[in-house]
């Protein structure tokens, strides 16, 4: 802690439990620009250092102290973030020491997300920045811009918020987001936790059902299926798969979940699940429970409600469970699981569970052997409520934006696949993160290739 710095606030309990996650390997979250213009490194720094400037959250300090064993934010009066450049001669190194038969085939941007994803600058309890930057050269015709950040400061939602005040910028339109510089932003931004803006009543629980949830969260971890484990016990890192489709799937995709009253979310768990289980060789009636994870942006049911700008970490999980049969059709799996996820939403469990599943996430860091195999997996997929859609088309040509990533790392604790889709000029783009070795990325990639057949015929079916 330097004498510049000042106390922004305490962490709220959401972002303690990240604060406890990230050093595992859990928790940093990555937004990677393949570009083919060549950025100008010192107008891209002043550039971050202005969106910094706006949003103090990520111009902070994340600032442990060891007799009270809390944490803080800790931000300071002007930004301080370097980029860090890598030539084409530390970038070729870089990819070399990534080189191995499970990484052939991967192209060397998604190989620069995956290092990044696994660079961890938060390992230990101690003063740490929350934001760092990296240009990496690929060729001479192509560099990755690598934003990578602690998740507490920095959802899903914020990352994309990121994305398009760092094409405006780099675009010439200087569209920030807004706060005056050293202050809190146009909104308090950065003043709150998600658990101080709870709308009065909506987190309330009576102790005893509290403790029956907390008891059935637990019994219900070790009866959940699981994908098979290739190597629960070497170290573990982030590694990506795609799941890419094209504007005319995407569409029928999209109408067939709007025709049933569902979201994009149940239709992504459901083509998981199944493919998941019929990758064991089962009887057709068996069934098999898993968990599926989904996260909803809280930021628009809030008190006060917040912009889509406002950066941190709003987001509040609902845990369901599914058994699955053989016999299922994707359309039923999906209406299953978003009907269930709906009803929880509608009875406040993301807000009224939101410090039991936090307490079982740091428990689960505590004692890996709560988890089966002590893997750390405690669901099997994760999805998002709504996806992002990207409308920056126009900002992107200006940059020579060729490709985006936008993810977090989950080698540490969480689940065994994690889904952050996008739909972008009208196609469904979805970077599915994994930890490996624990899972194989051939297994992975058998899994996706699955998901997506499963998915496509569903939706051809119904117009055929």
């Amino acid at each position: 802690m330097s004498d510049d710095d000042t106390l922004l606030r305490h962490v709220g309990g959401t972002e303690y439990s990240w604060c406890k996650a990230v050093p595992t390997g859990t928790g940093i979250t990555v937004l990677a620009l393949l570009v083919s213009k060549q950025p100008e490194l010192s107008n891209l720094q002043n550039a971050l250092q202005r969106i910094q400037t706006s949003h103090p959250i990520i111009n902070s300090n994340l600032h442990f102290d060891p007799t009270t064993r809390t944490f803080s934010f800790l931000t300071r009066p002007d930004p301080r973030l370097q980029i860090q450049p890598f030539d084409l001669q530390s970038t070729a190194q870089i990819l070399r020491d990534l080189q191995s038969p499970e990484n052939d085939g991967v192209s060397s941007f998604q190989l620069v997300l995956e290092h990044e994803l696994n660079r961890n600058s938060w390992r230990d309890p101690d003063d740490a920045d929350v934001f760092f930057a990296s240009l990496y050269s690929l060729s001479e015709a192509q560099w990755a811009l690598v934003l990578r950040l602690h998740t507490a400061v920095c959802d899903r939602t914020a990352a994309a918020a990121l994305l398009r005040s760092l094409l405006s910028e780099m675009g010439g339109e200087c569209d920030s987001g807004g706060g005056a510089k050293g202050g809190l932003g146009e909104d308090g931004e950065g003043s709150l936790g998600i658990e101080e803006i709870i709308p009065k009543g909506k987190a309330d629980k009576p102790f005893w059902a509290r403790g029956v949830d907390m008891v059935g969260y637990s019994l219900n971890s070790f009866r959940l299926a699981k994908l098979d484990f290739k190597d629960p016990n070497s170290p573990r890192q982030s590694r990506v798969v795609r799941l890419q489709m094209n504007p005319l799937d995407t569409e029928r995709l999209l109408n067939g979940c709007t025709s049933r009253g569902i979201k994009l979310c149940g239709a992504l768990a459901a083509a998981g699940l199944i493919a998941a289980r019929s990758s064991k060789d089962l009887p057709h009636h068996q069934k098999e429970k898993y968990a599926v994870v989904t996260l909803t942006d809280c930021r628009s049911i809030l008190e006060p409600p917040l912009s889509n700008r406002h950066l941190g970490f709003y987001h509040s999980a609902i845990l369901n469970t599914h058994d699955i049969a053989g016999e299922e059709t994707m359309w039923e799996v999906a209406t299953r699981s978003y009907t269930s996820f709906s009803n929880a939403k509608n009875s406040n469990k993301h807000f009224s569970d939101m410090s039991d599943l936090n307490y079982l996430m740091c428990k689960a860091i505590e004692n890996p052997s709560l988890t089966p195999s002590s893997s750390l997996r405690t669901a099997f997929i994760s999805v998002f409520e709504d996806p992002i859609v990207d409308q920056t088309d126009e900002m992107q040509l200006e940059i020579g934006l060729e490709d985006y990533i936008g993810c977090s790392s989950v080698h540490g604790v969480g689940p065994s696949i994690a889904i952050f889709d996008t739909i972008r000029e009208g196609s469904l783009d979805c970077s599915i993160v994994f930890p490996s070795p624990l899972h194989s990325r051939e297994q992975m990639q058998d899994l996706i290739d699955h998901m997506k057949k499963i998915i496509v015929d569903g939706c051809v079916s119904v117009h055929e």
